[in-house]
């Protein structure tokens, strides 16, 4: 079994880095292996068509494709697919090779494990339209928040990686990025707050379409596709 972790893939329009990658190597893997896409996927998308066609490619891959949700998702499509469990943690199974793995979750894939928590803020949702290319659940709730500690707790506050679509606030800060509103504090908060208090190996996000290393523990992931 082989793990792979990349950023953001936005439908169509930055997938190709992910069919590049698995281009003429198809022989050197199957659907026990897996694609972890750190959020903005579009598997539920904005349009019909496009996320038909994202499926599709997603499907045509080699590997088995895991993600965790970003902000621009449709979050009123993904929200009618039932609640399933699958190696410990809640899933979404948009179909059986691409698995959205919920907030606030540890899973044990292969004697690995991992917490996951999605979400960020749309900076650029005034040119969206809510409940249409943006949704208020971009961002978590108090529940999401509370499992994600409590599953933590269980876990003793020890997971192999940590899974994020944005990151702690201290390591964006140190990346040079200011909030253009505060709406995103109490999500890069909570995240600082695990980071404080839990023991992990490395810790995957996206989000800021950039590949960069920060505290030799914290991988902001976008072209780049890492083999665990």
């Amino acid at each position: 079994m082989r793990i792979f972790v990349t950023g953001d893939t936005h439908g169509t329009f930055d997938v190709g880095k992910v069919m590049r990658f698995f281009e003429g190597r198809e022989d050197e893997f199957t659907k026990d292996d897996f694609l972890i896409i750190c959020g903005d996927v579009g598997a539920c998308g904005f349009t019909a068509a496009e996320e038909a066609e994202t499926r599709r490619i997603l499907r045509d891959l080699p590997v088995t494709v895991l993600w965790i949700d970003g902000n621009h998702e449709n979050f009123d499509l993904l929200g009618e697919y039932p609640v399933d469990e699958w190696n410990g943690g809640k899933v979404h199974f948009i179909c059986d090779d691409i698995i959205h793995l919920m907030r606030g979750q540890v899973f044990d894939i292969g004697g690995t494990t991992f917490f996951t928590f999605g979400g960020a803020y749309s900076i650029d949702r005034e040119g969206r339209i809510k409940g249409r290319t943006w949704f208020p659940e971009e961002l978590p709730n108090k529940e999401e928040y509370a499992e994600g500690w409590r599953n933590l707790e269980k876990h003793g506050f020890e997971v192999d990686y940590i899974l994020t679509h944005t990151a702690p606030a201290e390591i964006i800060d140190s990346m040079g990025y200011y909030a253009e509103s505060d709406d995103e504090d109490e999500l890069r908060d909570y995240l600082q707050k695990i980071a404080d208090n839990t023991g992990f190996k490395a810790w995957y996000f996206g989000h800021f379409h950039e590949d960069s290393v920060t505290d030799e523990k914290f991988f902001c992931l976008y072209n780049d596709i890492i083999e665990l």
